[in-house]
């Protein structure tokens, strides 16, 4: 019977980090569409204070998955600048 090779230390180790980071990206990912989630319940509602309240900490929200890692710096600005000109529009649309 073939035995199975020894791992290595460090390939444990880089298991170990793999699934801490996952954990926490996941966690802020979540916490990102939630936010998302909540923006476009305020955008169909079209109520102004709503729309600007929910666009500031979905933004917040975002740019801190951006700095944590857990979405790059560009897609997060993307993300932010399609949030925005959705906010923009419904608000003109609203007036």
């Amino acid at each position: 019977m073939a035995t199975t090779p020894k791992k290595k230390l460090s390939v444990l180790k880089r298991v170990r980090q793999t699934v801490k980071r996952n954990m926490r990206n996941r966690g802020v990912l979540s916490e990102v569409k939630t936010y998302r989630k909540k923006f476009d319940e305020a955008i169909a509602t079209k109520d102004q204070d709503k729309v600007t309240s929910a666009l500031r900490t979905v933004v917040k929200v975002i740019d801190q998955a951006a700095t944590k890692g857990a979405i790059h710096r560009n897609t997060a600005s993307r993300t932010v600048a399609r949030l925005s000109r959705r906010a923009h529009a419904a608000l003109n649309a609203a007036e």
